[in-house]
């Protein structure tokens, strides 16, 4: 009977807050149902109910803000096609020479400095010994002035009688320079040209990088037929541009390349062949003398103790 009756007072309190919140609707236990159990369910309701409510209250800027984020997908996908295709002609507006990759480099070779020497060996130049041996040649022809010009400068530092190089390489040059100066408005650098093998010896004390001065791997700046370019001060455009000038000319052996990088320069031999052979006229077959093997092409005479020092 105690129970009874506690039971009904607990179901009554509980009933007494429902009443408050909501005067028109009284809610009621079912009999079957535990004091707990209904507690609980009412709370669950409860709760459900404020929710529906928060989210029916919900301004009208988030179904805004919500359709807006909508329309800019729909207008990214719209415009995607229109950034693909500006990204396209961006492409397109920078110069194909910018996009091409730099040429590797025209690295020497022990067997490239063996074939200078059997290439210079067969157009008949012979290595030059001391400074009277290149006097001599400079007087009799045999060796041209570099030729300086706006689009070709050289080594001031050299020695006035090592400013020198055989005919055919001064017209490389001069081909060379013109070219590099018409693609980049800037002369060319020379650094080195003719040396003599009493030169090459002193050099060999003291640069580790200098080529023999006797033998088959000695400098073919020996002979006369050989300079220096400097790379320094030289774009990444001027360095693919000369690779790509120089290599088509060994590549038909016209010229030996070989780029170094502890001096920075190309070294370059440049062989006979590169000026073609004119016909000799009728008045030059008749003045001209005959050619002794081994020797110079123009040399006329040789002094005899320069002829017993010269050897190979």
């Amino acid at each position: 009977m105690f129970r009874s009756g506690f039971i009904a007072l607990v179901l009554a309190a509980l009933t007494l807050p429902s009443a408050a919140g909501s005067p028109s609707h009284t809610v009621k236990p079912h009999k079957n149902v535990p004091a707990a159990s209904f507690k609980s369910h009412a709370k669950s309701a409860h709760q459900a109910a404020q929710g529906s409510l928060r989210k029916q209250a919900r301004p009208a800027a988030s179904a805004t803000h919500a359709g807006s984020g909508k329309g800019q997908r729909l207008r990214n996908r719209r415009t995607a096609p229109a950034h693909a295709a500006h990204r396209i002609r961006e492409r397109q507006a920078v110069p194909v020479k910018a996009r091409l990759s730099l040429p590797p480099p025209l690295f020497g070779s022990r067997a490239s400095l063996e074939r200078q020497n059997t290439r210079t060996e067969a157009d008949n130049l012979e290595r030059i010994e001391d400074d009277d041996d290149l006097a001599d040649r400079i007087a009799h022809g045999l060796l041209v002035p570099v030729p300086v010009s706006a689009t070709l400068t050289i080594n001031q530092s050299l020695p006035a009688q090592r400013r020198y190089c055989r005919p055919w390489t001064a017209t490389f040059l001069a081909d060379l320079a013109r070219a590099h100066g018409a693609a980049f408005h800037k002369p060319l650098y020379v650094s080195s040209a003719v040396r003599t093998v009493a030169y090459q010896k002193q050099l060999m004390e003291t640069n580790g990088n200098a080529a023999a001065a006797e033998g088959d791997i000695a400098s073919p700046h020996l002979t006369g037929a050989t300079v220096d370019l400097a790379k320094q001060g030289l774009s990444r455009q001027e360095l693919g541009w000369l690779r790509g000038w120089l290599l088509p000319l060994q590549v038909v052996g016209k010229i030996d390349v070989e780029e170094e990088f502890r001096q920075t320069c190309f070294h370059i031999t440049v062989y006979k062949s590169y000026v073609p052979a004119r016909a000799p006229s009728a008045t030059r077959q008749a003045k001209s003398t005959p050619r002794q093997p081994g020797r110079d092409v123009s040399r006329t005479q040789v002094p005899a103790g320069l002829t017993a020092a010269r050897g190979r």
